[in-house]
């Protein structure tokens, strides 16, 4: 049994991945400043003995004992890490000094979770490790993609300059159960539109792809990533290799769900990148790792908490509409 640290622990991801080590037999330190995450998402781990929950922005010092830590503190949609970008530059990078501050300190493991959006509009495909990527620095996502490519540089660099065990995770398209309903995320988006019988936006003409990977094997790839032995001086992709066009996407939705919603069209978000996929070939040498859901089954599952959350009252999904715009 080990006491590990996770920050942004009430988020999507990060209340899985919290979920995952506590029925593994670990104790778990969830750590969090709810803007992004909910308390929600911890409903079935609150009365866990295994299981701590603390208000903490990683923007400052953390004095905790622990024996590893998964650093996923950081608003992960363009909604929402746009509403407030120097703060997101700031929860990246200020969050990664401290944690591998901590890390140092306690001599323990520490994974990053950075992002695929580290390759930008990519003009290799599919992306690999060696990929150092296409961003616009000047961009307005440049605050999340930026933030990241930094963390992950700290990463390297405290791992060569200190010799700390690190593991850095880039992760592409995640979609399931916990995902906020106004987030912004394409999946996110077409379903809560399609039950609620509203028009499904579409930007550009929906042939730009994406590789969509349920949270379930993205956790999975999490901790083996963690787990693996001896040092992982290199980023490691973590995603689903099948492409799939956002139009198809909008169809398989509107298919599962029964929807009578239309499909309308708008511009393409700045530097909306037209094509992204993972090369996953060292996560399968390294990890033995890959994904295992097939799209329309993890859809199923994501529809159906989707409509569990809508039906429990309009009132709620007011407020997480309100908190989307703040």
């Amino acid at each position: 049994m080990k006491k590990i640290l996770v920050t942004g622990g009430a988020g999507f991801i990060g209340s899985h991945l919290c979920a995952k080590l506590v029925n593994e037999g670990h104790d778990v330190l969830c750590v969090d400043n709810y803007f992004t995450g909910s308390r929600r998402n911890l409903e079935s781990l609150i009365s866990n003995s295994s299981v701590e929950i603390m208000r903490h922005d990683v923007t400052f010092p953390l004095y905790v004992e622990v024996d590893e830590i998964y650093n996923l503190a950081c608003p992960a949609s363009p909604i929402h890490y746009q509403h407030d970008p120097v703060q997101t530059t700031k929860t990246s990078v200020l969050g990664a000094i401290n944690m591998l501050g901590l890390a140092k300190r306690l001599r323990c493991p520490i994974l990053q979770s950075s992002t695929s959006e580290v390759y930008g509009d990519p003009e290799v495909h599919p992306q690999t490790e060696q990929y150092w990527g296409r961003v616009n620095v000047a961009g307005p996502r440049a605050c999340y993609d930026e933030g990241k490519r930094c963390a992950e540089t700290l990463f390297f660099d405290y791992h060569r300059q200190h010799r700390l065990p690190i593991r850095v995770a880039r992760i592409f398209n995640t979609y399931g159960p916990n995902m906020h309903p106004q987030d912004g995320r394409v999946v996110s988006n077409f379903i809560v539109q399609a039950l609620q019988n509203e028009p499904i936006t579409i930007y550009g003409e929906g042939q730009q792809t994406r590789s969509f990977c349920y949270v379930d094997d993205l956790v999975e790839g999490l901790v083996r990533l963690m787990n693996v032995q001896g040092d992982v001086p290199t980023p490691v992709n973590l995603g689903n290799p099948t492409e799939t066009t956002i139009l198809e996407l909008a169809q398989l939705v509107l298919d599962l769900t029964g929807s009578r919603s239309e499909l309308v069209r708008r511009p393409l978000p700045v530097d909306d990148p037209k094509q992204r996929c993972p090369d996953i070939a060292k996560a399968r040498d390294l990890l033995r790792w890959a994904p295992k859901t097939p799209l329309e089954a993890g859809l199923k599952r994501t529809i159906a908490y989707f409509e569990a959350l809508l039906s429990s009252g309009a009132g709620e999904v007011r407020q997480l509409r309100r908190s989307a715009r703040a």
